[in-house]
């Protein structure tokens, strides 16, 4: 039998593995697709796929407060995404992404800290680790000034993700396929939402539908093994090693694109894996 601590890790670095080739392949499709479409598309393919793993492992209806945290996952989620995109388009990537990355995992550990006590010493020392290495991961390496009006929006986002983890694990409990269904439904309906305010969305062609569509069962992927994860353990450790995906991101842009890693990413990925050393001690 494998211990619950071993699982809480194997479970979080399968959904950083697929989410970070999720957003691989989201953002190649937005080359040649709008984003809103991209997006709207992965939530839909998790839409016809949850459903039907819960009928086949024959999940019951978790509880009404079950569903509920679903909804609030679907929806703190879309929106955190929303303000990324956002952010990503009116600031600099090599501020928005780490102070979105950081805010992220700050929410879920200190309510993991409040809720489940203290980790031990070194799993806060790997904690520390591995946000450093998100900081690391996620730079492009510019030198910018950060102004005050380039943090909100990164802020907005980190947060919608961290309300969407603590969701998850809210409803973790109870039940998992069900829960995520109704996360999506809801996603599906605030991006369609502002995807029509802003006339945004277009059909893409057939070419590039096939990528947009494994993205999309990466990103399910990704939504249920980190519920899993947030099962089987502790909601910090899930969630700072989850949110290392960027890494896998950018490891399959270098490995298929040949796109050039800088020193510091390649630094990041050496204290990332480092850290998830130490957290699994």
């Amino acid at each position: 039998m494998i211990s619950p601590e071993v699982l809480v890790v194997l479970f979080s670095l399968a959904a950083a593995a697929t989410w970070g080739a999720a957003d691989f392949g989201g953002g190649f499709a937005t080359k040649r697709a709008s984003v809103f479409s991209v997006v709207i598309i992965t939530q839909a393919v998790g839409l016809v796929l949850l459903p039907f793993l819960a009928l086949y492992f024959s999940e019951e209806f978790p509880p009404i407060n079950g569903m509920f945290w679903g909804f609030v996952a679907g929806v703190a989620g879309s929106l955190g995404l929303l303000a990324l995109y956002h952010a990503l388009s009116i600031g600099k990537m090599g501020v928005v992404a780490p102070i979105s990355a950081v805010v992220t995992v700050a929410l879920p550990v200190v309510y993991g800290a409040f809720n489940e006590g203290l980790p031990a010493g070194h799993q806060i020392a790997g904690f520390v680790m591995a946000i450093a290495a998100m900081w690391l991961i996620s730079s492009t390496g510019e030198k910018s000034k950060i102004k005050k009006q380039d943090l909100v929006y990164p802020l907005l986002a980190g947060v919608g993700f961290g309300i969407f983890f603590i969701s998850v694990d809210l409803f973790s409990e109870s039940a998992v396929f069900w829960p995520l269904t109704v996360a999506k439904v809801s996603a599906i309906a605030v991006i369609l939402g502002f995807a029509l305010l802003r006339r945004s969305a277009t059909v893409p062609s057939k070419d590039v539908l096939p990528i947009i569509i494994l993205a999309g069962l990466f990103d399910t992927g990704g939504n249920l093994f980190f519920a899993l994860a947030s099962q089987a353990g502790r909601l910090d450790i899930a969630t700072i090693i989850a949110s290392l995906y960027p890494g896998s991101t950018v490891l399959l842009a270098w490995i298929l694109l040949k796109e050039h890693l800088s020193s510091m990413q390649w630094i990041g990925i050496v204290l990332a894996l480092a850290a998830i050393a130490l957290i699994s001690l």
